[in-house]
């Protein structure tokens, strides 16, 4: 894909309302085109049967035909589109059910013109590298998965946590190639050490960083952290 080309964009949602914020949204986002709006599934295959488009930002509650209804379809006649599911439906049996049909990301309503644009720009990126290499690594590979894992795990922070407050905190682990314990991590970011700590132990449970145990010459260990590179990652 060259960098002046337009990203081919149809929405499928039966809300007027929506459908025109949707509109609005991706037409704001550099590189993006809105080439057509469906208020079914069924309406919308045919014309992505039709029109071709690149992508499809897809609701899944619809009469007529749902969502999950419309991907198994899309799936079985090969229709060489992608599609990003911005739906209300929030129970892990749809979620888990549209990532094993291959959906490119999913965004829950109500949501932000910050949070599409960020999986529309992660999307533009992923086809600007499809389109770059025609043989791939696996270092290739690990470098254009890392952001859509970033984006999806960030997106579902635990209650408590935010990003902003989380990046900084990683920020300043990356600069240290020694681990640091909880309190020092904190006074660097401006957190108190319970809740640096509860960063921590949620990045150690996505397998971003590693905890040892540091023994003094009295007193309990204390527990330190470093930040994984992506090669330990997943080991």
């Amino acid at each position: 894909m060259d960098s002046e080309s337009q990203i081919r964009v149809l929405l499928i949602e039966d809300d007027a309302m929506v459908q025109e914020v949707n509109r609005q949204f991706v037409e704001k986002t550099s590189g993006f085109q809105v080439v057509g709006v469906c208020r079914s599934g069924k309406e919308g295959r045919r014309k992505i049967a039709h029109q071709k488009p690149d992508l499809v930002l897809l609701d899944v509650y619809m009469p007529d035909e749902d969502g999950l209804e419309t991907i198994v379809k899309l799936r079985e006649s090969e229709e060489d589109v992608d599609i990003i599911a911005v739906t209300a439906a929030n129970d892990a049996a749809t979620i888990q059910k549209l990532f094993r049909y291959g959906v490119f990301d999913y965004i829950v309503k109500p949501f932000t013109y910050k949070r599409l644009n960020k999986s529309l720009l992660q999307y533009k990126s992923f086809l600007e590298r499809i389109h770059k290499n025609e043989s791939w690594t696996q270092d290739n590979l690990d470098d254009m998965m890392a952001p859509l894992k970033n984006t999806s795990s960030i997106n579902h922070l635990p209650k408590g946590l935010h990003e902003k407050t989380l990046k900084q905190l990683v920020s300043v682990l990356s600069e240290y190639e020694k681990a640091l314990d909880a309190e020092t991590i904190g006074h660097k970011v401006g957190l108190a050490r319970v809740t640096a700590r509860r960063y921590l132990h949620y990045l150690e449970s996505e397998g971003k960083v590693e905890m040892s145990l540091h023994h003094g010459t009295v007193g309990r260990p204390i527990q330190k952290y470093r930040l994984l590179e992506k090669k330990e990652m997943g080991r």
